[in-house]
C-alpha cells in the first residue's frame, strides 16, 4: 500500500472520529480503511488507535504520529503545488552563454525586456568566444555563431550575423576613402586575427573580391578593435551590431555599403531534455522573436 495514502486515511480517521468516516471521505470501503491502519501499525510496530465497539482513542504514540503525519502531508501538498506552478510560469535561475560581442551589444540590451516579462526568472550569463560544453559546464542554452557541428543539441536559427566595414572621419580625412575593394590593400586595416595578412571578402553583382589586407595592429577582441577605429587607427571589419550605433552617431563612416559582406549563421542551442522547463522555453521563444 502507498504510505502517504495510509497516512491520509489515518489522519482522517482521527479527525472524523472513525475508520468508516475516513473511508467515506477517501471514497474507499471501511475494510480498505482498516487495512491501511493495520499496515501503518505493522510498519511502525506500535498501536495507533485503541478501538472499541463504540469509540476509538488515540494512543500516546498515535497522537504524536497524527501530528507528524499532518505535517508530512502538508509539506507534500505544498511541494506538489510548487512543482505545478513551476510548470506553468517561468521561474528560477537560467544559465546561458554567448559570444562576447553579441552578448555585450545585443543580448544585454534585450535581457532588460526579457527580465521585465518574467520577474521570477534570474539569468546568469557567461560571455566567451570559445565553444562551451553545456552539459559539462552546467549551461541551459548558448548563442552560437557559424555553422553548427552535428550534436545532440537542438538549434533554433536566428537572423544572420552581418558584418560592416568602417573607419573614423579622422582616418578618412588623413588617408582618403577607399573607392573600390582593391584600394583596401593601401590602407591600415585593423585585424581581429593575430595573423599579419588576412583576406576580406566583398561581393557586388558582378564579382567576388578577396582582398589581402594588412595593418600594424591586430587585436583579439572586437570591442578593442572598435575603440581603435574610433581613435583613427585604421579601417575595421566587425559585426554590424558593434558598429551601427557609431555610424548613426557619425563617429564612424560605413564603407562599401553597396557590397555584400560575409554573414554567419546565428543560433540559440539547448539540450532537448531541458526544454521542458518553462524558463528555458520562455528564453528560446524570446530569442527567436527578438532576433529571428
Amino acid at each position: 500500500m502507498d504510505l502517504l495514502e495510509s497516512m491520509k486515511v489515518y489522519v482522517l480517521a482521527v479527525e472524523k472520529g472513525s475508520l468508516s468516516g475516513a473511508a467515506t471521505a477517501c471514497g474507499i470501503s471501511a475494510t480498505m480503511a482498516g487495512n491501511h491502519l493495520r499496515m501503518l501499525e505493522k510498519r511502525l510496530g506500535m498501536q495507533l488507535l485503541q478501538r472499541t465497539t463504540r469509540r476509538q482513542h488515540l494512543t500516546a504514540f498515535g497522537e504524536d504520529y497524527y501530528a507528524r503525519c499532518k505535517e508530512i502531508l502538508r509539506l507534500v501538498s505544498e511541494t506538489d503545488k510548487q512543482a505545478q506552478n513551476l510548470q506553468l510560469a517561468p521561474a528560477g535561475k537560467l544559465r546561458i552563454t554567448a559570444p562576447v560581442t553579441f552578448g555585450t551589444e545585443a543580448l544585454m540590451p534585450a535581457l532588460s525586456e526579457y527580465l521585465a516579462c518574467y520577474p521570477e526568472v534570474s539569468v546568469d550569463v557567461a560571455l566567451c568566444d570559445r565553444v562551451v560544453d553545456l552539459v559539462e559546464e552546467g549551461f541551459e542554452a548558448a548563442i552560437r555563431i557559424g555553422q553548427l557541428p552535428d550534436s545532440a543539441l537542438i538549434a533554433k536559427s536566428l537572423s544572420l550575423y552581418r558584418l560592416m566595414i568602417c573607419a573614423s572621419p579622422d582616418y578618412l580625412a588623413r588617408k582618403g576613402a577607399p573607392c573600390k575593394p582593391e584600394d583596401l590593400t593601401q590602407h591600415e586595416c585593423l585585424s581581429f586575427s593575430p595573423a599579419a595578412i588576412t583576406n576580406w571578402r566583398l561581393q557586388d553583382q558582378d564579382e567576388i573580391y578577396r582582398v589581402p589586407v594588412t595593418g600594424r595592429l591586430q587585436v583579439n577582441h572586437g570591442q578593442a578593435l572598435r575603440v581603435a577605429a574610433l581613435h583613427g587607427l585604421g579601417i575595421i571589419l566587425q559585426p554590424a551590431i558593434l558598429l551601427e550605433a557609431d555610424v548613426k552617431a557619425g563617429l564612424l563612416v560605413q564603407l562599401f555599403p553597396d557590397y555584400e559582406l560575409p554573414s554567419r549563421a546565428l543560433s540559440v542551442v539547448y539540450l532537448q531534455d531541458r526544454y521542458r522547463t518553462p524558463k528555458l522555453r520562455s528564453f528560446v521563444d524570446f530569442m527567436v522573436e527578438k532576433f529571428g
